[in-house]
């Protein structure tokens, strides 16, 4: 990887210090693991990368979701708030930006709705195959707790950090692109609904201490309340965003879906989707780089302008036999690239832009059999020798400027 990360010229690179580090989730920190990310973020900061770092991202300790049920438990805050501390403690004096949660809804929905991610929980008629769980319920709880984690660490870091280390503590969230399927009002206030449903169920108690209003009215008991005093401490407990970004949708409204005996997520929403491009997992995206630009100006104009780092965006291709020329990434990547700055000259508050993959891996939804890497890993070699791709080379080229393109001259911001 050193060698990958020198020759990409990038100024940051986000990084994953995942939870089980801490023995058991709340335990002693793992010596060995505790070595190993400081040699990852001094590795970085040698080659002049600042480290941006991730600390849940899929991976809540089994231990905690055996002994009170993970995120669906109070319990949770507080021994996510203990694991944050032990990193701002050990890594914060070179670590400037942390991401408490990673997608925490898209996680929700995997893990507690449809039951396709840990810890696989759900219940039909929303899954199948489901031995344990409540996909009416659940995604709720899990993400109020997260909101509740996420305030409790952002606080602490504030409280005892942010004077000595000068960071900065935010959350990530997964995003889409969206138009209304036609002109009608029902399908423009579905476009409305996913916005609040997807991107509003994380920032708005983040920006305004409580969930939108739609959500409340929409899910009703099932969305849990915020006390006086929980809502006073999510309220501002942020100082980025991390926007996910890959693909965008037409979005039409469903409203018949909203039938007391079918309540879960997407039935609350009351809306039905297509993907632009109708893309399916062995085929990449579609290009629609408005649909990045859309999202990072809804950011700006709903929730005070925050300041967004798209956290990732990037193409996927299958695994083929001539990986090396990934011509339709490198037009993806400069078509999204230009979005973002798109966005800047209209008022977004774009701080960074952060390319997935650097190198080809496994995927949660997918495995080995799609790529978003600028370089491909030959993972039938016992060394999993890794070459630069096309796209690595138009990457590299255009971080430090010598890309002779329309956007070239910008290329200096970011």
């Amino acid at each position: 990887m050193r060698e990958a990360i020198q020759s990409k010229h990038s100024q940051s690179k986000a990084c994953l210090i995942h939870f089980a580090f801490v023995s058991g989730g709340r335990g002693p920190v793992n010596p060995k693991g505790l070595q190993y990310y400081n040699n990852l973020i001094d590795e970085l900061i040698t080659h002049g990368i600042q480290p941006h770092a991730t600390l849940h991202h899929f991976d809540l300790p089994q231990a905690l979701e055996d002994e009170y049920g993970g995120w669906l438990s109070p319990q949770s805050v507080r021994d996510f708030t203990a694991y944050a501390d032990t990193c701002f403690k050990e890594f914060g004096d070179r670590v400037l930006h942390w991401t408490t949660i990673n997608e925490a809804n898209v996680f929700a929905l995997g893990g507690y709705d449809q039951g396709i991610t840990p810890p696989g929980r759900c219940s039909p008629p929303s899954a199948v195959n489901c031995s344990k769980g409540n996909s009416s319920t659940e995604p709720y709880i899990a993400v109020h707790n997260m909101l509740l984690a996420h305030a409790s660490a952002t606080n602490l870091y504030k409280q005892h950090y942010k004077n000595k280390q000068h960071g900065s503590v935010g959350v990530s969230i997964y995003t889409y692109g969206a138009l209304p399927l036609t002109n009608s009002s029902e399908d423009k206030q579905a476009e409305a609904r996913l916005n609040d449903f997807f991107i509003g169920w994380i920032l708005h108690p983040l920006v305004y201490g409580d969930y939108p209003e739609t959500m409340k009215s929409l899910v009703g008991s099932r969305l849990p309340d915020f006390t006086a005093d929980e809502s006073e401490k999510v309220k501002g407990a942020i100082d980025f965003v991390g926007v996910i970004n890959y693909m965008a949708l037409y979005v039409k409204d469903n409203s018949p879906s909203l039938k007391p005996n079918l309540q879960d997520f997407n039935t609350d929403m009351a809306v039905e989707l297509t993907v632009v491009g109708n893309i399916s997992f062995k085929n990449q995206y579609a290009d629609t780089p408005w649909g990045l630009q859309q999202v990072l100006l809804y950011i700006k104009e709903a929730y005070g302008n925050l300041p967004i780092y798209v956290a990732e965006n990037g193409q996927k291709t299958p695994q083929i036999s001539s990986p090396l020329k990934d011509t339709v990434r490198v037009k993806y990547l400069r078509s999204h690239i230009e979005a973002v700055f798109h966005s800047l000259r209209k008022g977004a508050n774009v701080k960074g832009y952060f390319q997935w993959s650097l190198m080809d891996l496994f995927e949660i939804f997918g495995g080995y059999e799609m790529s978003y890497g600028l370089y491909y890993v030959d993972f039938k070699d016992p060394f999993l020798t890794r070459y630069p791709k096309l796209s690595a080379h138009w990457y590299s080229s255009f971080l430090n400027g010598t890309l002779h393109h329309r956007s070239h001259a910008s290329s200096s911001v970011l």
